[in-house]
């Protein structure tokens, strides 16, 4: 049986002294929650989260990781540093890495396996614009990313991975895919996963929902027979806010 497993992603937000705060504040409230939970706060604030974190069940995560272990890479930040920190997961392929810095399929996957080899789990993030919603590319986008971003990613490794499916449309604009809507994506997603791994590994995957999740719909979206989880943006800013997606059973 799949488990529900609710991560937020702090974005560019946050000082360090912020981010300990809001960590210590959820450390306390989610003391009890029985889901899987996740903060992904910013790269600078990485060293401080993971002190206030230590011990607790809430998994430190990145928001993203350069595609090598080392070398002249100026302004990025590797596996090995994110390990260092204490990081357990990273966020990859998040639509604002496509579509505002460009990272391509190929890149994207790299970063995965790079992850991987080094025992992080991944969140890779797949979804479609509205364009292509509009113009009926909804799933030659979708299982396209699932593809190429798992490429070369064996079977005895996906456990380790939870896609997150997030329509680009729906990000930071209050607007949210219907449940219904939603649903039907992620059984899509099975069905690519389903070609790739077998049936039974599809069923197993984790597959979180991603755009505008607040409390107020957060357990309607998962209570949807495919939808195990949440990718949570600007709600997971504030733990009156977080608190009751993470704890939403």
């Amino acid at each position: 049986m799949r488990s529900y497993f609710i991560a937020g992603n702090w974005k560019m937000h946050k000082t360090a002294a912020e981010s300990a705060a809001l960590a210590s504040e959820l450390r306390e409230k989610l003391a009890g929650c029985k889901e899987k939970v996740m903060v992904a706060p910013a790269f600078t604030a990485l060293s401080e989260v993971s002190k206030v974190l230590a011990g607790s069940s809430i998994l430190l995560g990145a928001q993203n990781m350069g595609p090598e272990e080392q070398g002249a890479h100026t302004g990025e930040v590797s596996v090995l540093m994110l390990k260092d920190l204490g990081v357990k997961v990273v966020i990859l392929g998040h639509s604002e890495r496509r579509h505002t810095y460009l990272e391509t399929d190929e890149l994207i996957n790299k970063k995965v396996l790079l992850a991987l080899k080094h025992g992080l789990e991944v969140i890779l993030c797949v979804g479609e614009t509205l364009e292509e919603r509009e113009a009926g590319r909804l799933e030659e986008v979708v299982g396209t990313q699932i593809e190429k971003g798992l490429a070369s990613v064996p079977a005895e490794k996906l456990p380790m991975v939870t896609i997150a499916y997030e329509p680009v449309w729906a990000i930071g604009t209050g607007k949210t895919a219907t449940p219904e809507d939603a649903d039907a994506v992620h059984a899509y997603c099975r069905k690519v996963l389903a070609g790739m791994y077998g049936e039974e590994a599809a069923r197993s995957m984790v597959i979180q929902y991603g755009g505008s999740v607040k409390p107020d719909n957060a357990a309607t979206l998962m209570g949807m027979p495919n939808i195990d989880g949440a990718l949570v943006g600007g709600a997971s800013l504030k733990a009156d806010t977080f608190v009751p997606i993470a704890c939403f059973r």
